[in-house]
């Protein structure tokens, strides 16, 4: 289906050019007429939907239903889709024309693309009546305005050069609205949720949604049924978006090193990755976004981070379990720290020397510590009183409520 963009012809040359965008039709959703028995009509409505089809063609103009109509202007184009037009160049003279080139090129905001007529070699000879006809295509990758440049150049049987330019202006509108938020991990894992919208005027199919990781991380994509043999995504049997509608999607991003997520990441800005968003429209026009590269701004850790390697799941009352921690320094200088325990008074109990001396620690470097606990009360109970001393500029950093263990008591898991 063609819609027309511009037709007509300069009158002082001997060719026309015609410029029409090729799209898809339209679904019209019309008003059925209809009438009660005393009006003029009667029961004719009625009776032709009844009928077959010999009889309902007697009443097309009527239009009883939705129909599918050819597009009335030139209609929006969508960033990702793909827009192609059909270029004709007709001979509207008495007398043959040499040596036509048809050149076509497509100007936008930052560049100027050449889209066909480019190295071409000129045609030899138009006949009166016969046109020139050729289909050019172009995936939309620039939001804002575009200029399409139709240029025809020929020589007429007199030998004379004669050249004319037309253009067509058409906007490119923004089909989606992609937000992220990140989540970090004690894990080291960061969480991608990635939340878009269609803003469109119509409905459309999500076919694909995936993230293209960088060379830090590997990608999990969260958004299937565990344990699906039919591959069962967490939205449903209905893949599809109304107007304005959003649906969030949810990937885990795994470092593929410590070493390197510990120095790429303590500070400064981390390339994620790419999502890459495939849809098709209602009439199966296929589109396709890919947004530039995502950055993370790194968790602010201050100058040292503490985490846990290894915890027990459950620990038995009155009885000393170990805890893994690691000690990261974040920041720019070195530092000589200082290991202090403080019971907190909340039923657990450090067990080994306060006090003693961890040694140096380089920037982005890190140590492992085993520290021993004792439980004296059961429950869901939080570690605390761990502080680390930066000797060289006496600044103690506190840690509290660092992880939360259950301990339970005989008579509990005998019951």
């Amino acid at each position: 289906m063609t819609t027309k963009m511009e037709a007509g012809r300069e009158k002082e040359h001997l060719l026309a050019l015609k410029v029409m965008r090729l799209t898809k039709p339209s679904f019209a959703t019309t008003i059925p007429v209809i009438s009660e028995d005393r009006d003029l009509p009667g029961n004719l409505f009625v009776q032709a939907l009844q009928a077959d089809l010999a009889a309902t063609k007697n009443i097309e103009s009527f239009a009883t239903g939705e129909l599918l109509t050819l597009p009335q202007n030139f209609g929006n184009i969508f960033l990702g889709e793909t827009f192609s037009c059909y270029i004709s160049v007709h001979n509207d003279s008495n007398q043959a024309v040499q040596e036509i080139l048809v050149k076509t090129d497509l100007q936008t905001s930052s560049q100027r693309l050449t889209l066909s007529g480019g190295n071409a070699k000129p045609s030899p000879s138009l006949e009166p009546e016969n046109c020139i006809d050729e289909v050019v295509y172009h995936e939309v990758k620039e939001l804002g305005t575009h200029i399409l440049v139709c240029a025809v150049s020929y020589t007429t049987a007199m030998g004379e050069k004669m050249y004319f330019r037309k253009f067509f202006k058409f906007q490119v509108l923004k089909p989606l609205d992609v937000k992220t938020k990140f989540y970090n991990a004690e894990s080291n894992a960061v969480y991608l949720e990635a939340q878009i919208q269609n803003i469109t005027n119509g409905p459309m199919v999500m076919d694909k949604v995936t993230l293209e990781p960088s060379a830090l991380y590997t990608a999990q994509e969260l958004n299937s049924v565990p344990n699906s043999s039919e591959g069962e995504t967490t939205f449903g049997n209905l893949n599809y978006l109304n107007p304005m509608d959003t649906r969030q999607y949810l990937f885990c991003l795994t470092p593929k090193s410590v070493e390197t997520h510990d120095k790429s990441t303590t500070k400064g800005v981390t390339n994620i990755g790419k999502l890459d968003i495939v849809w098709k429209t209602h009439l199966g026009e296929r589109g396709r976004l890919q947004t530039s590269q995502l950055q993370r701004m790194a968790p602010g850790y201050g100058d040292i981070r503490l985490t846990i390697e290894q915890i027990p799941d459950g620990v038995q009352l009155e009885q000393s379990f170990e805890v893994k921690c690691k000690v990261t320094n974040c920041c720019e200088r070195t530092m000589d720290l200082l290991l202090v325990l403080q019971n907190q008074n909340n039923g657990l109990h450090w067990c080994g020397i306060s006090g003693r001396q961890l040694g140096k620690l380089e920037p982005s470097d890190s140590m492992v510590l085993t520290l021993n606990l004792l439980a004296s009360i059961p429950g869901l109970l939080s570690i605390s009183g761990l502080r680390l001393t930066d000797t060289y500029l006496k600044r103690t950093y506190e840690h509290d409520d660092i992880a939360q263990i259950f301990v339970y008591s005989q008579q509990e898991t005998g019951a």
